[in-house]
């Protein structure tokens, strides 16, 4: 057996090839449409029949450079994410990431490892609103033209971020900025993830009709209103206080299956604050009665309207009245009213509980009786009922909260709010991946760890922002935070430990860390980010390797395009004067140093046999050892049942 050699054309070299897997799939559910290896369109036609649209009038949605952006989102990054252990929060045993970078190349450098496996994506895109936009494409070299971004500036000193509404492709290019983004970000979602995704007036047609196209109109499940009581956006006419949030499922069908017995959940809006209230009317000595009128009023402000009818009280809690009767051939019997002395009327149709139910509730003192001759009824209590669907009007306390951000202001305009935060990711599954990549000051992680505080769930999150440079007018460009992305890291950092503080007994439970990754060039030499110019080998000599690169970039390049969760546990052991890295516990073992021997081989076998995993590879690098070592190398390898072994 001789080790086979990883050239600059396989797979390891670049992401995912999105294109030539779904032409696989066609010739596996058409093979008839296979000539030479070659698709035959025109036998395409014929089998999809008339299920083909000819006409030159038909409904659809397009744009000046739409077709470029559908090839843009198959096209693979050459790129590569090196680690920043430097900037990073418990880098050997979290979960979560925070990746600095392009989100377009990000997420083309994501379709390996983590396909089907983010149960919500959230993001809050920038608005179009005539001024910077900072996510302008140069398609024909991404990483390129990434790095100039960082900047702001391209070659000749003019500004890239401008799109103006007076531009005469203003819609143009916020969609060519977007649906390529959409596009890939589906590809991620389990098939019952969910995408959320923030937008103002100026798009949200447009983005919705892109949606439809990516996602399928029939897995459109809402379209929220966020009443957000802002008066920034005051214009001539109408003082607009609202945003949107559009969500959608990947596969409306998995998802009607997985809730068919388990309805989607929030925590009712501003719940504890709304007991707070009760509390300080109680305190100021208010009857029972007036707190009640109170609360009649409170409940008619937005912030309360999931609290309507909640306007009574006793021992137990707040609560709402429900109705007894409403049911056909009920229970007849009359119930005793203890405050009139006298049996009440019977509802029409009679009761929905039997005469011994009844009468247990009424010994739990879950009934409330009336003195005005009304009808008896229920008490719901709101402890018992402090969850609620979604609502597809939601209102939020809109104030920003700068308390972890003392010190300096955030230059964001509008950051979410947490309480929306908390309640849409409170939705998706306590051991759910949270995807946001636009993630401007780190809400999104942010919320996540609270929640994981608050429920002990075990979620992560994948952070992805641009290392847009923050103005420096801005008291965080004084404070020394000169982008975006640092603002975000340092926010993620403040919320952990103040978590920490307030949480100390569970301290060893919560992940409260995160590895950052930062968008590159491949470590190669030579990598142009042309995915035609693939001649090369890959690595056929040792100057191949960038001088600045070391081993933990290189190791980090090949678990993205094996498409291994950068998140792996990954172990390392010096064996006869190298460094061997030992991923997801001996399901890969991968040894990038110089004089590698057959010792070194010998130990990766004795290595392997502690942890005993199901499946092994090896990866070494090429001009690492000589013939005779490499030879004598993969026969010890194969001794110990390891016989898939490729060199780099």
């Amino acid at each position: 057996m001789s080790i086979e050699h990883i050239h600059q054309g396989d797979t390891l070299t670049q992401s995912k090839d999105l294109v030539a897997e779904n032409i696989e799939k066609l010739k596996e559910l058409f093979p008839e449409i296979v000539t030479e290896g070659k698709i035959d369109f025109n036998v395409l036609q014929d089998v999809l029949g008339e299920d083909i649209e000819e006409s030159d009038e038909y409904y659809r949605f397009t744009w000046a450079g739409k077709a470029q952006a559908r090839r843009e989102a198959h096209k693979p990054s050459t790129g590569t994410l090196r680690p920043a252990k430097e900037e990073s929060v418990d880098w050997d045993t979290t979960g979560n990431l925070y990746i600095e970078g392009d989100n377009l190349e990000v997420l083309k450098l994501l379709q390996k490892s983590y396909a089907g496996k983010v149960k919500m994506i959230y993001i809050d895109p920038p608005y179009n609103t005539g001024k910077d936009f900072v996510y302008k494409d140069n398609y024909k070299d991404n990483l390129k033209n990434y790095q100039e971004q960082t900047g702001q500036i391209d070659a000749e000193g003019n500004k890239l971020s401008t799109n103006s509404d007076s531009d005469g492709r203003y819609h143009s290019n916020w969609l060519n900025m977007i649906y390529p983004r959409l596009r890939l970000a589906r590809n991620l979602l389990t098939d019952d993830g969910v995408i959320f995704m923030s937008i103002d007036d100026n798009e949200v047609d447009n983005l919705r009709k892109t949606a439809n196209e990516v996602f399928g109109e029939n897995n459109f499940i809402a379209k929220i209103i966020r009443n957000t009581n802002s008066s920034k956006n005051q214009s001539l006419f109408v003082s607009v206080s609202h945003e949107y949030c559009l969500v959608y499922s990947k596969s409306i069908d998995n998802l009607k299956l997985k809730h068919s017995d388990d309805k989607w959940s929030v925590p009712k809006n501003n719940v504890e604050e709304y007991i707070k209230k009760v509390g300080q009317l109680k305190k100021e000595g208010l009857s029972e009665d007036l707190i009640s009128e109170e609360l009649k009023i409170l409940t008619k402000y937005p912030r309360f309207l999931d609290f309507t009818n909640y306007w009574y009280f006793d021992e137990t809690g707040l609560y709402r009245k429900g109705d007894l009767g409403g049911v056909k051939n009920g229970n007849l019997e009359p119930l005793y009213n203890p405050l009139l002395k006298k049996h009440d009327n019977v509802p029409p149709g009679g009761y929905r509980y039997s005469e011994s139910k009844l009468e247990e509730l009424v010994a739990k003192n879950r009934i409330h009786f009336h003195t005005d001759g009304s009808l008896p009824t229920i008490k719901r209590y709101l402890l018992e009922n402090k969850g609620q669907r979604p609502k597809s009007i939601m209102s939020d306390d809109q104030r920003p909260d700068y308390s972890l951000l003392k010190g300096f202001e955030t230059p964001f305009d509008n950051p979410k709010q947490m309480s929306f935060m908390k309640r849409i990711i409170s939705i998706m599954d306590e051991d759910s991946i949270v995807l946001d990549f636009f993630s401007g000051s780190g809400t999104t992680a942010h919320a996540v760890l609270e929640l994981n505080a608050d429920d002990d769930g075990n979620r992560k999150y994948i952070q992805v922002q641009l290392p847009e440079p923050t103005d420096e007018k801005s008291e965080a460009y004084k404070a020394g935070y000169k982008t975006i992305a640092e603002i975000g890291k340092e926010r993620i950092r403040r919320a952990a430990k103040k978590i920490a503080n307030e949480h100390p007994e569970k301290i060893n439970e919560l992940d409260l860390g995160f590895k950052v990754f930062k968008l590159d060039s491949s470590n190669i030499k030579g990598w142009n980010g042309n995915p035609n110019n693939l001649e090369d080998s890959l690595f056929d000599a040792v100057s191949n390797i960038k001088t600045d690169r070391t081993e933990e970039d290189v190791l980090y390049e090949i678990l993205l395009k094996y498409g291994l969760d950068l998140t792996l546990p990954i172990e390392e052991k010096t064996i006869e004067g190298n460094k061997v890295f030992n991923i997801g516990f001996g399901s890969l073992f991968i040894c990038l140093a110089n004089g590698i021997t057959n010792a070194v081989a010998e130990g990766i076998g004795a290595w392997k046999e502690e942890l005993s995993p199901e499946m092994c590879r090896v990866i070494f690098k090429d001009t690492g050892f000589t013939d005779v070592e490499k030879t004598n190398s993969v026969q010890t390898l194969k001794r110990f049942g390891i016989t898939e072994v490729k060199s780099i």
